[in-house]
């Protein structure tokens, strides 16, 4: 594609009619600032410019170079990226790597709308899931401390897991619960300590960053969690409300355990995941507070 035109002495002008730049600028509706910024810029210069009065001239063949350059312009490409092209890049190349960020935006604004649309959809319907308190048995877990760069990278780091049990000779417990924790922050900006715990039918020897620890029985304040998990917050909302009103406090870490999700549901709406929060109620935490202090 060629749109770089040099613009020629009067003596070397084309047969063909020559169009005033207003008048080139009013038929192809782009204004005369336009032109003479897209000649400043290399892109399209006149065909002949008067040597003494320096009006521009431009003729018929320039208008597809124009149109092109208006085209691109409307698909989101820069100036630079249309001198690129102009100058000799690859024309296919640039025009997927367009593509493929137009592709992004689009898939970034539909995720942008669908938070939307499930927030006034929460809205309308005020539908909560339920908070339980129920009790966690002890468990055995394999275990993998980690650092994440965002919460997004967590299920990237999954299959690492997975192949060191493999390796350990691990076998899951039934039913399967896997969750993940995340310690008090304290790292630098940029990484999230999480740690991604499995629950299995016995320790097995240490293998890689693979390590087995028993967890004890805990009592938890308990809510599913239905669709993404950028929406997770709303279920905190929710559960962490219902410990302030009903007297309880935290007393561990929380649990985040994953039942369907990406590896078995193709549809983030499918996806289910329970929140579990470690509680105590405040009164039986003051009395033994209390009665430790008169021993």
């Amino acid at each position: 594609m060629e749109m770089k035109q040099e613009h020629r002495p009067c003596e070397e002008k084309d047969s063909g009619t020559l169009y005033k730049i207003g008048t080139f600028a009013a038929m192809n509706h782009v204004t005369v600032k336009a032109l003479r910024f897209y000649e400043e810029q290399g892109l399209l210069a006149p065909a002949f410019i008067h040597p003494e009065n320096g009006y521009r001239y431009y003729t018929l063949s320039q208008m597809a170079a124009l149109h092109q350059i208006t085209a691109l312009k409307l698909a989101g490409f820069t100036l630079e990226e249309i001198a690129r092209i102009n100058s000799g890049a690859d024309e296919d190349a640039v025009l997927l790597k367009k593509k493929a960020e137009l592709l992004a935006k689009i898939a970034e604004l539909t995720r942008q709308i669908a938070v939307v649309d499930g927030y006034l959809s929460g809205k309308k319907n005020d539908l909560s899931a339920p908070v339980l308190i129920r009790t966690i048995p002890e468990t055995t877990v394999a275990f993998m401390q980690i650092r994440l760069e965002s919460y997004d990278c967590l299920f990237d780091r999954m299959p690492e897991m997975g192949a060191l049990m493999e390796k350990a000779g691990c076998t899951c417990a039934i039913p399967e619960y896997c969750f993940t924790c995340y310690p008090e922050p304290g790292c630098r900006d940029g990484e999230i300590p999480a740690e991604i715990c499995e629950s299995v039918a016995e320790a097995k020897k240490e293998t890689g960053g693979l390590r087995f620890k028993t967890l004890p029985g805990i009592q938890a304040a308990c809510i599913f969690h239905k669709g993404s998990y950028r929406t997770f917050s709303e279920s905190y909302e929710t559960v962490l409300r219902y410990i302030e009103e009903n007297g309880y406090e935290i007393a561990g870490e929380i649990r985040e355990s994953y039942i369907d999700g990406v590896w078995n549901k193709d549809d983030e709406s499918e996806w289910l995941s329970e929140i579990q929060v470690p509680v105590r109620k405040k009164a039986e935490h003051g009395q033994t507070f209390a009665a430790e202090c008169h021993r």
